[in-house]
């Protein structure tokens, strides 16, 4: 759990952990230079409770700088995250370990997925059909870190987040998916809190952002897609765009229409 001026919902962010089925774990708590009240409210949990570990950035890294860190504290199997601004259910961990301790072989997992059409979760993917199962199924790489769950070694082995502001979940299941397999598993494990407070990730600049992260993955050596296959994303891209700009404009807001441009001429001038 990461934490930064969050006096407001951390002492709701722990108590949903410790509320958890499952108890075998360490809660560690990052806090990046927070000037309210956060530390004090931590203190007096871990005071009650030796589960949770308390340590205090004396200068602000910023959001996947300080998860990497938290990670790097971490002495378990598997790495979950709870913003301190999130919730988890009694039952989300336990779920989402046996779930994953039943795929022994996948590498990360992801949570709050739709319910797919032809089988139940928990189900394995392995990294073309993750691939496909994102392109050309119900969608898989644009969770949160929230949703996920990481087996440690692999996440190591990744070198973690890359530093970027809000796009660095998505770099990591593109990543990730080129080298391990993934476990789906069901909504209603974990809860987003929305409030005044947080950053969208839907900026304009984030959207543009994420569609040049796709495409870098899209046409690396190791994708697992074949080129056909990639053709008919651009291809669905451009139209998609294309219906964005237009509705934009039809509803007079031209920054989003302005941000879809940006991802439509990047997209057209793709070579495949």
């Amino acid at each position: 759990m990461t934490a930064h001026n969050r006096e407001k919902y951390i002492g709701f962010a722990i108590k949903s952990v410790l509320a958890s089925t499952y108890s075998n774990f360490e809660l560690i708590i990052l806090d990046d230079a927070s000037t309210d009240e956060t530390v004090n409210i931590v203190k007096k949990y871990a005071a009650k409770d030796s589960r949770i570990q308390l340590f205090i950035n004396e200068e602000n890294l910023g959001d996947y700088p300080n998860r990497n860190k938290a990670a790097s504290l971490a002495k378990g199997k598997y790495l979950k995250y709870v913003d301190s601004d999130d919730y988890i259910y009694p039952y989300g961990l336990e779920i989402m370990v046996n779930s994953m301790e039943r795929f022994p072989g996948a590498g990360f997992g992801l949570c709050s997925l739709k319910p797919d059409a032809e089988k139940p979760f928990p189900f394995l993917l392995n990294p073309k059909e993750a691939y496909e199962y994102h392109f050309f199924g119900p969608g898989l790489f644009h969770k949160g870190p929230l949703t996920s769950i990481f087996v440690k070694s692999a996440f190591d082995k990744m070198k973690g987040f890359k530093p970027s502001r809000m796009t660095s979940d998505t770099d990591m299941w593109y990543r990730m998916g080129l080298q391990y397999q993934v476990v789906l598993m069901q909504s209603g494990l974990v809860w987003q809190r929305i409030h005044a407070e947080q950053e969208l990730a839907e900026s304009q600049v984030y959207i543009v952002e994420r569609e040049k992260i796709k495409w870098k993955y899209l046409l690396v050596a190791k994708c697992p897609l074949v080129n056909e296959q990639i053709k008919q994303i651009r291809n669905q891209r451009i139209q998609r765009y294309t219906r964005f700009i237009l509705s934009g404009i039809r509803h007079f807001n031209f920054k989003q229409a302005g941000a879809y441009l940006k991802c439509l001429l990047f997209t057209v001038r793709i070579k495949i």
